[in-house]
């Protein structure tokens, strides 16, 4: 018989396996809460074939199979959070057995404690902003220099071109910096993560800002009337506007 653990996908206060009942977990499983000093670890047990450490180091490379565990994890956590302010665990996080979950309930109690009140009655929004490329000219290998001064003349496009890009650059940068301290405005708190890489994505342009924001559930019109404000602002940058979410980005045990 194949030897199981416990998969952790998210902690909170007072959850009931009734509040998840609507929500399979990862192979099929039952979830189900293991509870200590108010706060519930929502678990489900799991092949330790596929989720032990071999198995993990093998599957983690495996993009169907990460995919598929990423989005049991997120549905999981989104049916949490719609009871109670939940703080998501990093994918894959696995104990041996109810035991060693209470344990690591005891380790980071202090951490969790302040997390959750962080996070309660708050949801996160992303905010994307993009800018077109910069579609300066520059002469190539079909326009080849000729005549006198030829030479000199294709020096100065491409010093003119490169100069172009560089402001355009750096405008768009600036207008980034602008729109997040306006957003962190309507927030609780703001954070800029790294920009996403197209070819995961497939969006079009240069992702200029890719900010995540704590936002107040009861101002979550107000925050999503503002960014819609800047888009019109700004037609020139393409916005995209997401949530509410589960505060991943402000429910981790570092930021306690």
């Amino acid at each position: 018989m194949a030897e199981t653990g416990r998969y952790l996908y998210a902690i909170g206060r007072g959850l009931t396996p009734d509040d998840l009942a609507d929500v399979a977990g990862l192979q099929g499983g039952r979830l189900e809460v293991v509870e200590r000093h108010g706060l519930t670890a929502i678990v489900s047990t799991v092949n330790l074939d596929e989720f032990g450490e071999e198995g993990l180091r093998r599957n983690l490379e495996d993009l169907a199979w990460l995919e598929q565990v990423a989005r049991t994890h997120d549905t999981v956590v989104h049916q949490a959070s719609a009871r109670t302010a939940t703080a998501p665990l990093r994918l894959a996080t696995v104990c041996l057995g109810d035991d060693q979950v209470r344990a690591r309930l005891d380790e980071w109690r202090e951490a969790l404690e302040r997390t959750l009140d962080r996070i309660s009655g708050r949801m996160e929004w992303s905010v994307k902003t993009f800018a077109a490329e910069a579609a300066a000219s520059v002469a190539g290998p079909s326009d080849p220099p000729t005549g006198a001064g030829a030479g000199a003349a294709y020096l100065k496009r491409r010093k003119e071109a490169t100069t172009q890009r560089e402001d355009a650059s750096e405008a768009a940068a600036r207008l980034a910096d602008e729109i997040h301290m306006l957003l962190c405005g309507f927030a609780v708190a703001g954070r800029r993560l790294p920009p996403q890489d197209r070819r995961l994505t497939g969006h079009e342009g240069t992702m200029t800002l890719n900010g995540a924001y704590l936002v107040e559930t009861t101002s979550a019109e107000k925050f999503r009337t503002a960014a819609k404000a800047l888009g019109e602002e700004h037609p020139e940058v393409r916005f995209d506007v997401q949530g509410p979410w589960p505060p991943y980005s402000f429910a981790t045990l570092d930021d306690a």
